[in-house]
C-alpha cells in the first residue's frame, strides 16, 4: 500500500468547494446562511418549516466495539460511509459532534477524521469553528456566577434590600419573577403591598452551599482545577465554598443544545434552560436557572450557537458539525437539529454516536430519539482486528506508544478470545429492532483469515452483513462497499423500540440498563445514590430517561476490565440530574468530568508555519 500522507497534509492540499455550492447543492439558498468565511457557515432553523411537509430521508447511526485508547477509527468510518454513498450515487448528509480542544491539545488529537475521510477544513473543525464552545462555555459560567453572586448578596441584604435590589421600581415584575411568585405560591403584587414573609419566600432562595451541584467550566483539559476553594479574600470577593471546573463539553448546557427540537427552535432551548436544576436550598428543595432570574441571558448567548454548522467532508459531500457532549458523561451525540434538517435535504444521513455502543449508541436510542421522535434505519458497528485482539486478553494499548507485536502478527487465539464483546455490542444493537452492519475497520497487519473469523462472528451474532472498511486509505472508493450493505439493510423494516418505558422507576431503568447493556448482574447503590433517587423522586424526576456515566473502556465500571465480562455488579456511586437536557445521570464508580494533560501532550507539535500562515502539528 502506497504512503498515505499525514491527516493535516491530506487537508491542507484538498480542493474545496465554496461553503455555497455545498448548500446549493441539496436545495439551500443563501438566505439560509450565516457565512463564517468561505467555507462554512451557518444554517437557520426555518429551513424546516419550509421542509416539513418533505419525507425524511434514511437515517444511520455509526458506533463501535469498546475502543482502546488509541480509537478504532469510527469518526473516520462514518466520514468514509458518507463518502462511500455519495460514490454509488446517493445523496448524503453527514452529522457529527464539535471535538473538546481539551482531547485535541492532550492526547487523542482532533476528530475531524483520518486519511482520505475527513471534514474539512480539519483546522477550523478541530479548533473554534464558529465560537459554539465559546457561547456554552460563557452561558454556563455566567450561572455558576449568578449563584455565588446571589450567595454573596442574601447574606448582606435584608429581606425587604433584596427584594428592591431585585425589582427596583416595586411594580412590575419579568416573566422568570412572576414564575417565581408561582412557585412559591404567593400572588404576584407591588413590592410595597407584600408581606415581608412573602418577601423572604420569592426572593430569597437559601442556597445550600453544600447542594450546589454546577461547577464552572474550561475547554481545556486541567486537572489541577477540578477541586478548587474559591472566595477567597476580602468580603467584596464572596464567600469561600469549595467547588470546581468540568470540562466545556461536559456541560449541561452542552447537552441542552444537542436535545433541542428544532421545529421548537429557540423557545425549546429557553425552556430547557430555565429547568436546569443546579442546587438546592436548606430544605433540600431543587433551584433551577429560572429561580436566578438568569436563564433569559444565557438563551441570549446561545442563540446564535443553536444554529447547526455546514461544512464539508474531503470528496465535497456536505456535512452539520454541532454540539459535542462526550459518550461517558453526557449523551455523546451530534445535535437534534442538525439531524432533523439533514434528513430533510438527503437520501442518508449518517451521524455518529461516541465511544462504544454501550454508551453513545444505547443514548442515541434512549435519549437523543425519545426527545426527536426520529427512528433510526440501520446501525453501524464499526470493529478492528487489534481491538479484538486486545479483548481477547492482549498486551495494554497505550496512546502515543507503539503497539506491541501481538497486533501485528496473526493470532487466531486472542481474536477469537476477543470477538464476544463484539457479539455482545451487536446483541444489544438487535435490542432496539434496528438491522446492524459491522465494519471492520482494515490496518495492513490484518490477514485475510482473521477479516473472515470477524466476519463469522458477526452474521452469527445477528448482523446483516460484515464489511471490510478501506475508507482511510481510499475515501470514498474503498467504503463503496459499505455503502451498499447499509444501503441494503436500510431496506429492512426497522421494529424501533426504546429500552424501558418512561414510567419505570429510576432503580428499575439503571438495572435493566446494567443486565441488559453491559450484562451485570445488577446494580448496587452507595447511600448518597439512595438519597439522591429518593429526592429526585420526590420532585418528579424518575420520569426522565437515564444517561449512565460510566468509563468507555470496558463494560464494566472498571476501565482495566475489557472482553464481555460476566458475574459482576455494577456500583452507582450517586446519581445527578440534568433537568434542563432532560435525563438523570448515574455515576457508574469513579468517573472524572475534567480531563488532565499527559507527559507529552500533543500541543508540544502544533504551530504556525510563519511563512505560510498554516497550522502545523494537528493531527
Amino acid at each position: 500500500m502506497p504512503e498515505v500522507p499525514s491527516d493535516i497534509e491530506i487537508a491542507q492540499a484538498a480542493k474545496l468547494k465554496p461553503i455555497k455550492e455545498v448548500a446549493a447543492a441539496v436545495g439551500l439558498t443563501e438566505d439560509d446562511l450565516d457565512y463564517y468565511g468561505r467555507f462554512k457557515a451557518k444554517i437557520h432553523l426555518d429551513v424546516l418549516q419550509r421542509l416539513q411537509d418533505r419525507p425524511n430521508g434514511k437515517y444511520i447511526d455509526v458506533t463501535a466495539i469498546t475502543p482502546t485508547p488509541l480509537g478504532e477509527g469510527k469518526t473516520v468510518t462514518t466520514i468514509g460511509l458518507s463518502q462511500g454513498l455519495g460514490y454509488i450515487g446517493k445523496k448524503v448528509f453527514t452529522c457529527i459532534r464539535q471535538p473538546s480542544m481539551g482531547p485535541t491539545f492532550g492526547i487523542k488529537g482532533g476528530a475531524a477524521g483520518g486519511g482520505y475521510s475527513q471534514v474539512v477544513p480539519m483546522e477550523d473543525f478541530n479548533l473554534h469553528l464558529t465560537g459554539d464552545i465559546h457561547a456554552v462555555g460563557v452561558a454556563h459560567n455566567l450561572l455558576a456566577a449568578a449563584i455565588d453572586a446571589r450567595i454573596m448578596h442574601e447574606t448582606a441584604l435584608s429581606d425587604n434590600g433584596l427584594a428592591k435590589a431585585l425589582c427596583p421600581d416595586g411594580v412590575t415584575y419579568t416573566e422568570s419573577q412572576l414564575m417565581r411568585f408561582q412557585k412559591v405560591g404567593v400572588e404576584p403584587k407591588p413590592l410595597a403591598q407584600l408581606t415581608p414573609e412573602e418577601k423572604a419566600k420569592v426572593f430569597r432562595l437559601n442556597i445550600d452551599p453544600y447542594g450546589i451541584m454546577w461547577n464552572r467550566v474550561v475547554d481545556v483539559s486541567d486537572r489541577a482545577i477540578r477541586n478548587i476553594v474559591m472566595g477567597l479574600g476580602t468580603e467584596d470577593d464572596g464567600r469561600p465554598r469549595q467547588g470546581g471546573y468540568d470540562i466545556t463539553v461536559a456541560s449541561e448546557i452542552m447537552a441542552i443544545l444537542a436535545l433541542v427540537d428544532g421545529y421548537k427552535g429557540l423557545a425549546d432551548l429557553r425552556a430547557r434552560l430555565g429547568r436546569v436544576v443546579w442546587g438546592t436550598n436548606k430544605k433540600g428543595e431543587p433551584l433551577t436557572a429560572e429561580d436566578l432570574h438568569v436563564a433569559g441571558a444565557m438563551a441570549v448567548l446561545l442563540k446564535d450557537a443553536i444554529m447547526p454548522n455546514l461544512m464539508q467532508t474531503l470528496e465535497g459531500t456536505p456535512a452539520f458539525v454541532h454540539a459535542g457532549p462526550f459518550a461517558n458523561i453526557a449523551q455523546g451525540n451530534n445535535s437534534i437539529i442538525a439531524d432533523q434538517i439533514a434528513l430533510k435535504l438527503a437520501d442518508y444521513v449518517v451521524t455518529e454516536s461516541g465511544f462504544g455502543a454501550d454508551c453513545g449508541m444505547e443514548k442515541f436510542m434512549d435519549i437523543k430519539c425519545r426527545y426527536s421522535g426520529l427512528i433510526p434505519n440501520c446501525v453501524v458497528i464499526v470493529a478492528s482486528v487489534r481491538a479484538l485482539k486486545m479483548h481477547g486478553g492482549g498486551p495494554r494499548v497505550v496512546a502515543g506508544k507503539p503497539l506491541d507485536a501481538a497486533y501485528k502478527q496473526e493470532n487466531f487465539d486472542l481474536l477469537k478470545k476477543g470477538l464476544p464483546n463484539l457479539v455482545q455490542h451487536v446483541e444489544n444493537a438487535r435490542k432496539f429492532g434496528v438491522p446492524v452492519v459491522v465494519a471492520v475497520n482494515t490496518f495492513t497487519t490484518d490477514t485475510p483469515a482473521e477479516l473472515e473469523m470477524v466476519r463469522e462472528a458477526a452474521i452469527k451474532a445477528g448482523a446483516e452483513d460484515s464489511v471490510v472498511s478501506e475508507v482511510w486509505a481510499k475515501g470514498g472508493a474503498g467504503g463503496a462497499k459499505l455503502a451498499e450493505a447499509v444501503v441494503k439493510a436500510c431496506e429492512k423494516p426497522s421494529q424501533f423500540k426504546f429500552l424501558y418505558p418512561d414510567d419505570w422507576s429510576i432503580k428499575q431503568k439503571i438495572d435493566y440498563i446494567c443486565r441488559e447493556i453491559y450484562r451485570a448482574d445488577g446494580a448496587d447503590y452507595t447511600a448518597e445514590a439512595e438519597a439522591k433517587i429518593a429526592l429526585f423522586t420526590k420532585y418528579g424526576f424518575d420520569k426522565l430517561p437515564m444517561c449512565m456515566a460510566k468509563t468507555h473502556l470496558s463494560f464494566t465500571h472498571d476501565a482495566a476490565i475489557k472482553g464481555a465480562p460476566r458475574g459482576w455488579r455494577m456500583p452507582i456511586r450517586d446519581v445527578r440530574a440534568s433537568v434542563g437536557a432532560g435525563f438523570l445521570y448515574p455515576l457508574c464508580g469513579q468517573m472524572r468530568t475534567m480531563p488532565g494533560l499527559p507527559s507529552r501532550p500533543a500541543f508540544v507539535d502544533v504551530d504556525l508555519d510563519l511563512a505560510t500562515g498554516k497550522v502545523k502539528g494537528l493531527f
